[in-house]
């Protein structure tokens, strides 16, 4: 029996003018940036995605059965962003702030444990064992570069 589920698991309306297109390749490298010594291999940094990137990495790790639906909440929590004069969310194919995830994912833990959260913080400490498995982990190689 085969299900799926498509691009994505979790679907944000994107304007079809921002849209790109997305090699099976390129999938898990979302997310990834290019190595400083400009040689065109490209690393997952979660210390300095934006949300988006971090939401397209995610949804490669579930669509090629790296990652399940309950261990992808803890970082489908970590892309949400309100406006705090709004209070409005954040719309993060046009946020571009680079956020520091795995420090995030540290707060996450020690405020879950001050209040008492042991399943949150149970959690966010697999997410965080997640990122560091997956971090500085070669996503692509630019052959023309």
């Amino acid at each position: 029996m085969r299900i799926d589920a498509g691009p994505y698991l979790y679907q944000q309306a994107v304007p079809v003018k921002d849209a790109k297109q997305v090699f099976p390749a390129a999938m898990s490298s979302a997310g990834a940036a290019t190595d400083a010594s400009s040689s065109g291999v490209t690393t997952t940094d979660f210390t300095g995605m934006t949300r988006q990137q971090l939401f397209d990495w995610m949804n490669g790790q579930i669509k090629s059965g790296a990652m399940s639906l309950d261990e992808s909440s803890s970082f489908l929590g970590m892309t949400v962003k309100i406006d705090t004069r709004t209070m409005q969310p954040v719309d993060m194919a046009s946020d571009t702030t680079p956020v520091n995830f795995m420090d995030r994912a540290r707060g996450g833990i020690a405020g879950a444990l001050s209040r008492g959260d042991q399943e949150g913080a149970a959690r966010l400490q697999a997410a965080l064992e997640t990122m560091q498995r997956y971090q500085g982990q070669v996503t692509g190689v630019d052959l023309m570069a």
